[in-house]
């Protein structure tokens, strides 16, 4: 069965035991669905090489070819990350967009009797979702901004508000950086795709009715663009 969501919140609270992408990893590790595990159905390798089939030769020699690296690729999954799994697990795969990578997979485990369903429109309807919450509407959400000179422990400040229940949204820690003076953290700046996934999944646990507390900054956090939506609304507020 193919499920189709209309609402970002709606696909976050799915309720199904495991969530799988079964893209390549490149394609996983640009963005993909939070809290996702990825079992590539084609590797970067094998996708890129069905790829070219399809594009230098024939369609039907790439589809033979990647039906037979998708279901080698399936059943080895089915015999080592999956094998511990009980008749009631849930899974709920994606791929890019809906197609026969998920199709197929989801086929398999259903026939092994697990209720396996796929997401109508893949990672690319996800994403959708994302784009039209950070990009094509105003956010409903109020926010309250922090400023200070660079080096005044406003992150700090806002750690010790989150602690204490304020709503906080926290831009530095979404791009993992802290800023024009201090930089990059250890940890590597994500991609933007995945830079809007980590501050579309925090709006959506945030309560629109009450302000949220962020830290002024400028419309870019290291390489990454602060969403439309996000720098209207943090232009448009209000600084203690």
């Amino acid at each position: 069965m193919v499920l189709e969501y209309t609402s970002l919140k709606a696909l976050l609270d799915h309720g199904f035991d495991t969530v799988i992408d079964v893209r390549s990893p490149a394609e996983f590790a640009e963005d993909h669905i939070p809290g996702a595990i990825n079992l590539p159905v084609l590797d970067n390798e094998e996708r890129a090489r069905v790829g070219t089939i399809y594009k230098q030769q024939s369609p039907f020699l790439a589809r033979k070819l990647g039906a037979a690296l998708v279901f080698r690729n399936a059943a080895n999954h089915i015999e080592t990350v999956l094998s511990g799994k009980d008749g009631g697990w849930r899974p709920l795969v994606y791929c890019w967009r809906g197609g026969q990578r998920s199709g197929s997979f989801a086929w398999m485990l259903g026939q092994i009797g697990w209720r396996s369903e796929a997401i109508a429109g893949g990672y690319r309807a996800y994403r959708r979702l994302v784009a039209g919450m950070l990009y094509d509407a105003p956010l409903p959400h109020r926010f309250v901004a922090l400023d200070g000179y660079t080096g005044t422990a406003k992150t700090e400040l806002l750690k010790r508000a989150g602690a204490l229940g304020a709503q906080v949204l926290d831009l530095e820690g979404a791009a993992a950086h802290r800023g024009s003076l201090l930089g990059a953290m250890a940890e590597p700046q994500p991609s933007q795709k995945g830079f809007d996934t980590r501050l579309a999944v925090a709006l959506c646990r945030l309560d629109p009715g009450r302000p949220v507390l962020v830290e002024a900054e400028s419309s870019k956090i290291g390489r990454l663009n602060l969403p439309p939506s996000v720098w209207e609304a943090l232009k448009a507020a209000p600084r203690i």
